[in-house]
């Protein structure tokens, strides 16, 4: 089992930055591919940001060159500095941590994902 809690999001200006953080708790992080997804009203969830165990990184177009996700496996954390923010950026913002497929961890066979509880961002004048 993972835990994941996901902090930073609140009301931002257009134009303003905030950093989104993740606390992985319960198993060996390292192993996860992670992931930062949104959703706003109305629409579905989607891919903001993913980083895999090892590092390699892959953004939504839309978010290319203002967004950076990182990871901290020692923290067991992940981070999402968002910058140049603008309204269409707002959402619920969500962690997400996959168990890659032919891992077992416990009783756990990947791939199997885990979700944080969301926070929210609003860019909004």
């Amino acid at each position: 089992q993972v835990q994941l809690v996901e902090s930073g999001g609140g009301l931002v200006q257009p134009g303003g930055s905030l950093r989104l953080s993740c606390a992985a708790s319960g198993s060996i992080f390292s192993i996860y591919n992670m992931g930062w997804y949104r959703q706003a009203p109305g629409k579905q969830r989607e891919l903001v940001a993913a980083i895999t165990y090892g590092g390699s990184t892959n953004y939504a177009d839309s978010v290319m060159g203002r967004f950076t996700i990182s990871r901290d496996n020692a923290k067991m954390t992940m981070h999402l500095q968002m910058n140049d923010l603008k309204p269409e950026d707002t959402a619920v913002y969500y962690c997400n941590a996959v168990l890659p497929a032919g891992v077992r961890v416990g009783d756990v066979r990947g791939p199997f994902a885990y979700w944080g509880q969301g926070t929210q961002v609003t860019v909004s004048s």
